[in-house]
């Protein structure tokens, strides 16, 4: 059988909206705020500090720290592993000021809350590979409100792209994983979401469509893209004007 064409891989999501489902279950960094900046800056600086010739890309985005400084450098000890990751937290909770709300996100917020209030139920959470001490500081420039059921790294033994962390949150909503929906901007994220069962929209924010389309049933280039709505017991989550 013929492989598809690039093109072809792009045009498959464009058409999969709407999807219809219980909860939405978001990531935070690169699809509800602007983050990458600081997170870049944070880990370059770490890996001058620590002497190694590294440079934060796509592939670690989206995923826990821990986790990141095992899989770039192995040859950490445990006790420097630990030291590392006490210092990538110092360096990101302290730099949040140019910390942004990503078009779209606090329009779907209170289309998902109007929702919930129709619905009697909770609608959305976010699942993320900060800890709790980093998503506070940078939750806290948005002005938004914390959501019942939040997921932090250190909530999880496993962060992304395991699937625990969205088990999870759809365990918090009281929801099947199979009728949640994951949106998500990187390729752990997005690995995540598909192996907890779930359906899976990439905003192509932190990285190349081409890298996400095979593993996301939607694309869009921001939340702005997208309007959601209670339909009957569920959500539906559609291109936004159609």
């Amino acid at each position: 059988m013929t492989a598809p064409s690039d093109s072809a891989s792009h045009r498959a999501p464009e058409h999969a909206l709407p999807l219809r489902g219980a909860v939405l279950l978001l990531d935070m960094d690169g699809t509800l705020i602007d983050s990458g900046p600081a997170v870049e800056r944070s880990w370059n600086r770490l890996f001058a500090e620590l002497g190694v010739d590294l440079e934060f890309g796509a592939e670690q985005h989206g995923k826990p720290a821990r986790q990141v400084l095992g899989e770039v450098l192995p040859e950490l000890g445990e006790d420097e592993l630990t030291a590392a990751h006490r210092r990538i937290e110092e360096l990101e909770v302290s730099d949040v000021d140019e910390i942004v709300v990503l078009p779209g996100t606090e329009r779907l917020l209170a289309e998902l809350d109007a929702a919930a209030e129709q619905l009697g139920r909770p609608t959305w959470t976010i699942v993320t590979s900060c800890t709790a001490p980093l998503f506070e500081a940078r939750w806290a420039r948005t002005g938004l409100p914390v959501p019942a059921g939040l997921v932090t790294a250190d909530q999880v033994t496993r962060g992304k792209p395991d699937p625990e962390a969205y088990l999870l949150g759809a365990e918090r909503l009281a929801a099947d994983p199979a009728a949640s929906i994951v949106i998500e901007d990187s390729i752990g994220g997005l690995r995540s979401g598909a192996a907890a069962g779930s359906r899976t929209v990439a905003v192509t924010s932190t990285t190349p469509a081409g890298d996400l389309a095979p593993l996301a049933d939607a694309l869009v280039t921001s939340l702005d893209d997208l309007e959601v709505r209670a339909d009957g017991t569920d959500l539906l989550l559609a291109r936004r004007g159609r």
